[in-house]
């Protein structure tokens, strides 16, 4: 007997969404039309540094300061590579 798949099946009807028109498509304040501008800034990064190669590493620390780290959500290892960035430059 086959097993049924325990991944999340979608209930976008994508055969719908290919037919669709761009006069089907509805507009709201929570869907508003899309401004080229807003996705170029979402792409472009302007004004940072280029972001340096990142290295892999398994790192063992302190369960308490992971957490710490993990209550600011999302980024958080982002978060940690610039708390060691800034030591590395304070101490030079």
């Amino acid at each position: 007997m086959k097993q049924k798949s325990s991944s999340h099946r979608s209930k976008t009807n994508f055969r719908r969404l290919r037919t669709m028109k761009e006069g089907d498509i509805r507009l709201s304040a929570e869907h508003p039309e899309i401004d080229l501008q807003h996705v170029a800034r979402g792409i472009v990064r302007r004004g940072l540094k280029v972001v340096p190669r990142k290295a892999s590493v398994s790192l063992r620390i302190d369960a308490d300061v992971l957490d710490w780290f993990k209550r600011g959500g999302v980024g958080y290892q982002t978060r940690m590579n610039a708390v060691l960035r800034a030591f590395k430059e304070a101490a030079s």
